[in-house]
């Protein structure tokens, strides 16, 4: 299978309005990351600082020693002259973005952290780079899911690797979710349900790539026989066929909260209280007060 490429044409699910909002929209939002081992991250933070505050983006990169992560907002212009900059290493030249656009940046600072792992999981023997678990491509996913079964005649089964708060904003039909509340918790409880998978392909997703790569390779390295991630996750699923399969929109970790099947920001937002999702029927609650409270929360500020 081949991966997605960036720049791919958009395919009649996306739709034609997500074109004219990519036209009308001025700031350009990336999710990027690669396993990569990187070292003299102490000397690495302060090149990327003064890069991203010379070019005015926005977002979040964190570096470790496993790889790169970034969630970045800024302009046409800017966010080119980034990924340039940052493919010139040759560790990074081939490093994969998932785009999506806005009328204002989607960050409303700029970070530049270290971590000791791209995303937290606890698991040391996994390592990506040494390599990838097989991955299978949105238009190849889309036409198992739309007749039933896997090339080899094998059911699919997808496999949810986000928070349960995530999840409850969108996600694909007739998934696994085991509730997490936090990555940490998925491989015990995906070692617990081994037996569940048997005879089938197993797909696991998550917002842009990283936790479903490697839940999928903890998944092989436990005795899963055939598990595949789903390259580039919801986001790269989002742009390269639309919505099909898949109920409701994406949590994302930014101003907007969730973004719709044609990659726009909807009227989902976070309670700024109790961080929970509020959705927009929710919102006309007499209990949500914005800033305040939520109907998830209300009267429980005072308690």
């Amino acid at each position: 299978m081949q991966a997605s490429t960036l720049g791919a044409p958009v395919q009649a699910g996306a739709g034609s309005s997500h074109a004219a909002a990519l036209s009308a929209a001025p700031f350009v939002n990336i999710a990027a990351y690669k396993f990569i081992t990187l070292e003299n991250l102490e000397e690495l933070r302060p090149q990327y600082q003064e890069i991203t505050q010379r070019l005015g983006l926005k977002g979040t990169i964190l570096l470790t020693p496993e790889g790169i992560n970034m969630f970045l907002s800024g302009t046409r212009e800017n966010i080119d002259g980034y990924l340039a900059w940052v493919r010139a290493d040759a560790r990074l030249a081939d490093l994969e973005v998932k785009e999506s656009l806005s009328a204002e940046q989607s960050h409303k600072r700029m970070l530049v952290k270290i971590k000791a792992e791209i995303i937290t999981m606890r698991m040391p023997l996994i390592k990506p780079e040494e390599g990838r678990a097989p991955f299978v491509d949105a238009k190849t996913l889309k036409r198992w899911l739309d007749q039933g079964h896997d090339d080899h005649g094998k059911p699919v089964v997808m496999v949810d690797t986000r928070n349960d708060f995530e999840v409850d904003v969108g996600t694909f039909d007739n998934t696994v979710d085991y509730r997490i509340g936090k990555f940490t918790e998925f491989p015990q409880v995906i070692e617990e349900h081994k037996a569940d998978f048997e005879g089938k392909t197993v797909v696991t997703f998550c917002t842009g790539g990283i936790r479903c790569e490697k839940a999928a390779i903890h998944m092989q390295n436990i005795g899963y026989d055939n598990v595949y991630q789903l390259e580039g996750g919801i986001l790269k699923y989002f742009e390269e066929v639309g919505g099909a399969h898949y109920t409701g929109d994406c949590f994302v970790f930014d101003y907007r909260t969730a973004l719709n099947p044609q990659l726009q920001p909807t009227e989902t937002v976070q309670c700024f209280a109790c961080r929970a999702i509020v959705t927009p029927r929710q919102q006309l609650a007499p209990e949500y007060v914005y800033g305040v409270s939520c109907p998830h929360c209300h009267g429980k500020e005072q308690a």
